[in-house]
């Protein structure tokens, strides 16, 4: 568990520093293990995206990034396989479009193994679906890519504090969506899951190999997905998730 403590930051150069309420004056500093700064790990598999937030977050004088990963199988290996509970990183940095096992099982795998990580989803996806899924498979908070700078890194610190962090564009479309949602609102996790690969391009055989599944079970998921969106053809399927935002540039 991390602390907070009320401590002058030494380096503020994106954005103004959070404000403790009753200390105008005192910006937020959230500290690691016994006083140290708080440590992050990256799962990106664009070599240059990590290196942009990391050199962002390192700018932070209460943070340091500790660990980068490339892909979903490497992260969960080392955060499940690699270590004792106190090796861990206070905090995981997430993008759910990762190659193989997606992001958002990698959120799911992680929540039921190492519960007391907090992962902050880190993405392109600006859909609200999306959004409800992370946060319904224990997310600390989602901030989209599109965010400005300093979003992030007031983000890592809220989720650090045990704080659920929204980027104000996911806040406002939470707010927005309100009750009942889209037909996409309904489907199950994994039913979710299979539909953002099938949108990314994948195919059947491929998911079921990516999920370990039989291409069978795969296959029937993929007509009780298109059954729910009421869509029939593959490229009525991509034309759904382009106006509804599950489908990256």
């Amino acid at each position: 568990m991390t602390a907070v403590r009320t401590t002058p930051r030494v380096d503020s150069s994106f954005g103004a520093p959070l404000r403790v309420e009753g200390s105008p004056s005192a910006p937020l500093r959230v500290e690691g293990r016994e006083g140290a700064p708080l440590r992050v790990a990256l799962a990106d598999d664009h070599a240059v995206v990590r290196a942009g937030y990391r050199r962002l977050l390192e700018l932070e004088a209460d943070m340091a990034v500790v660990a980068e990963y490339g892909d979903a199988d490497s992260a969960y290996s080392a955060l499940c396989n690699g270590g004792a509970s106190h090796e861990l990183p206070d905090l995981l940095v997430l993008d759910l479009s990762m190659p193989g096992r997606s992001g958002l099982e990698l959120l799911r795998r992680l929540t039921l193994r190492r519960p007391e990580l907090p992962v902050l989803v880190f993405t392109m996806h600006e859909s609200a679906a999306m959004l409800d899924q992370c946060l319904r498979a224990g997310a600390a908070g989602f901030v989209t890519k599109s965010s400005a700078p300093e979003v992030l890194v007031d983000a890592v610190r809220r989720a650090a504090r045990g704080e659920r962090a929204l980027s104000p564009d996911m806040l406002a479309l939470q707010v927005a969506q309100g009750a009942g949602g889209p037909p996409h609102a309904r489907l199950s996790s994994r039913e979710f899951d299979i539909l953002t690969q099938l949108l990314a391009g994948q195919s059947v055989d491929e998911i079921a190999q990516t999920l370990r599944l039989s291409v069978k079970t795969v296959a029937n998921y993929q007509t009780r997905i298109r059954q729910t969106l009421g869509v029939v053809t593959a490229v009525e399927l991509l034309r759904y998730g382009r106006e509804h935002g599950l489908s990256g540039p």
